[in-house]
């Protein structure tokens, strides 16, 4: 185990041999001056590692935020002043909408501080710092241990360390693998509660070109949505309170007026959410083969049925507005994922590779002991696994799609506790307010017409495509009570069902009693969601997690190996929300023949995009006028042209949403907010000709803050380099 630890240490921190495609790496800011700082300086970067991490003064990590559960925010101004993408502020934006009142629609700015809006339960979390503790996490394991003697000790090594050090710190702690289970560091964060809606585009800007143009370039999206953090007057994090003042950072972001240009050097500061680029090539087939054409099949479904219902109504549209954004975005990115692993031919390639790992791995007695077999493992346990996940894949995206049916299953857990704990009343008092708090949520934004449609297209496809050992018994009722006929049994199962009843259901709680239980146990909801419950612990979970923890297990073996064969290449660590910077040049990319893409986008485009009979396609009348006075004021190019969007080379992720797009100098000069649709492929195979991460120009952000929305106050609290 010592003798691999140094040999990993030797591969990481070695600086000279084969670097990575300028783009590709999603590196570990602690060690930007070990491994980093001499490339990007000589791309062209004029401030230090130092500058970016630092625990000994202020630096930009400081003004990174991990916003909410999965994007990246940064901090613009001394008052706690937050920058997002508007598709992060998205759910916050919708809970404050309503017909008569459209904020996703007109856009919202807060004209005072009394004006902005508290978000309960937006958090917003800074990291303070990350320790290696990798010695400390794996004490006492080594290569004669089980994996379950082997988890068992990491764990247990783990909430030691948690607990050691949040005894005496005001922070949280959590402690994150990397290398695939081969390091560990220590996370150390403060999170804030009290996080303020300020201000948001008309969805016309922040949302220009919907679900056509997302995952795609060229782009014409303001997306981009701000919120404010405070604290209490201590400068502690709070809960919502009337008396709580702006947060004063440590950091926050020079705002940059000069723009980018094409072959400018460019970083990204964010939370990549997942990547796996170190995968064999089994893993890549399952992936793109297997489980997203059938996500793809079901999701497809959907979006027909909420873009239906959306067009026949203002209502629908805005109660679905937030869902469809989410199901949409994962089914086009896994299309374009399937398109750019067969155009670059990933798949050949990981094979390629492989044939050389082989070779490698059986050249001496010693490896062939320790991988001789591995790959071999791999393509007999992802043969296991397909039934399995094709299984947990028609169950999350088929019957958990229907509504209804994810909504059924919150309520086992009070059945259950009604049942084993009935004199437990304070816990059976706060599961139902739970659900009476779940109840209020779930039915401001759910139209049952749409969701009885939705369940019988899913049922369908579900059933037409799973084979009977993998579904669960009540397929076996539609069969053989309605005859194969969906939309009856999803009529049979609403007319059963009093969840879907907000008036039943609200009565039910206010009165609810032990016994109760018997009542839910007769709804034909909760009926199929017991049934759920019961055959995924029963058929799929079991074996799933056991399938699992051994690719985890070989995926820890097959890393150390690539480190140790390929000695001389520098490895960065795959995408696990934690914070990571990213570097490449600007620059755009030609995607099939006879197609080259610009490096940036203007307003020009806006107004070629312009189709009033389509809602994602609108133009607000006062940009029109804005752009035909062409009064761009101080954020207009040197060009003369107002740019909205850029692409550059930096290797992005989901998470990345958000995060702040820097220049040579540590200025802020976009916002990232998507990648280009030829290069979705990026999180399991990065190809520099095609990956490019798209942002937002920071001077368009700016421009439509101040000239189209009114609130050019709040640039007064900006620091604005000209």
């Amino acid at each position: 185990m010592k003798k691999f630890l140094l040999l990993l240490a030797i591969s990481i921190l070695t600086t000279s041999g084969h670097f990575a495609f300028a783009g590709e790496g999603m590196w570990i800011p602690s060690l930007l001056k070990q491994l980093n700082e001499k490339e990007m300086k000589a791309m062209g970067m004029k401030i230090s590692a130092d500058d970016i991490y630092s625990l000994n003064h202020s630096s930009m990590k400081d003004a990174i935020m991990l916003f909410g559960r999965g994007c990246t925010s940064e901090l613009i101004s001394g008052e706690g002043l937050l920058l997002t993408n508007h598709h992060c502020g998205f759910s916050s934006i919708q809970k404050h909408s309503s017909v008569e009142h459209d904020y996703l629609k007109d856009g919202f700015w807060a004209m005072n501080r009394g004006e902005e809006l508290p978000n309960p339960g937006l958090t917003a979390t800074l990291m303070i710092r990350m320790d290696k503790v990798t010695d400390q996490v794996l004490q006492g394991v080594n290569d004669q241990m089980s994996e379950k003697e082997r988890k068992s000790a990491i764990e247990k090594n783990t909430e030691q360390l948690i607990k050691n050090f949040e005894k005496d710190s005001p922070y949280q702690a959590t402690i994150k693998s990397f290398f695939k289970g081969n390091e560990y560091y220590m996370i150390v964060t403060e999170t804030f509660k009290d996080v303020r809606l300020v201000g948001a585009p008309p969805s016309a800007i922040g949302k220009f070109g919907g679900d056509t143009d997302n995952w795609m370039w060229p782009r014409h999206t303001g997306d981009f949505s701000l919120f404010r953090i405070y604290v209490s007057p201590d400068g502690k994090p709070a809960a919502y309170s009337k008396d709580n003042v702006p947060y004063q950072p440590n950091y926050f972001f020079p705002i940059s007026l000069k723009g980018v240009n094409e072959g400018d050097f460019t970083f990204v500061f964010g939370y990549p959410a997942r990547t796996n680029e170190y995968l064999p090539s089994y893993a890549i087939e399952e992936i793109t083969k297997l489980e997203n054409p059938a996500k793809i099949k079901l999701r497809t479904q959907r979006l027909d049925i909420f873009k239906k219902y959306a067009e026949t109504s203002p209502k629908i549209r805005i109660m679905y507005a937030s869902k469809q954004a989410g199901v949409a975005n994962g089914w086009k990115k896994m299309i374009g994922q399937d398109w750019g692993i067969k155009r670059t031919h990933a798949i050949e390639k990981k094979q390629q590779f492989e044939q050389d790992f082989q070779q490698w791995a059986t050249a001496n007695p010693h490896r062939t002991q320790q991988y001789g077999d591995l790959l071999n493992q791999f393509k007999q346990v992802y043969q296991q696994i397909r039934p399995y996940q094709q299984a947990a894949d028609y169950v999350y995206e088929g019957a958990l799609g229907v509504e209804a049916q994810r909504f059924a299953l919150s309520f086992l857990r009070l059945a259950e506790i009604s049942k084993e704990h009935p004199g437990d009343t304070a816990q059976l008092y706060q599961m139902v307010k739970s659900l009476q708090a779940r109840e209020k949520t779930f039915y401001k934004d759910y139209y049952k017409p749409l969701d009885m449609e939705v369940m019988a297209q899913l049922l369908n496809t579900y059933d037409k495509n799973v084979p009977d050992a993998y579904k669960p018994a009540w397929f076996a009722v539609i069969h053989k009570k309605f005859n194969g006929d969906y939309k009856k049994f999803t009529e049979y199962t609403f007319k059963k069902s009093f969840l879907d009843d907000p008036e039943a259901l609200n009565t039910f709680l206010k009165n609810y009693r032990a016994n109760d239980y018997k009542k839910l146990e007769k709804d034909q909801f909760f009926q199929m969601a017991m049934e759920i419950n019961r055959f995924a612990k029963q058929n799929i979970w079991p074996k799933l997690d056991q399938l699992s923890a051994r690719t985890d297990s070989l995926m820890r073996i097959y890393m150390r190996a690539q480190m140790e064969m390929q000695s001389d290449k520098r490895f960065y660590p795959d995408a696990n929300f934690t914070l990571r910077v990213t570097y490449g040049k600007a620059g755009g990319f030609s995607p099939a023949d006879a197609v080259e893409y610009k490096t940036f986008t203007t307003m020009k485009g806006i107004l070629e995009k312009e189709n009033p009979d389509i809602y994602d396609y609108a133009v607000p009348e006062k940009l029109k006028t804005l752009y035909k006075d062409q009064d761009f004021g101080p954020y207009a190019d040197k060009d003369g042209s107002m740019h909205v969007c850029f692409v550059a080379k930096n290797h992005t992720s989901g998470g990345n949403s958000g995060s702040p797009v820097l220049n040579a100098e540590g200025q802020l000069i976009g916002v990232n907010f998507d990648r280009d649709w030829e290069g979705t492929m990026s999180d399991l195979n990065y190809d520099p000709s095609v990956c490019r991460n798209i942002s937002l120009d920071i001077r368009y952000f700016l421009f439509v803050v101040d000239k189209l929305s009114g609130a050019g106050y709040l640039l007064d609290e900006m620091k604005i380099v000209k």
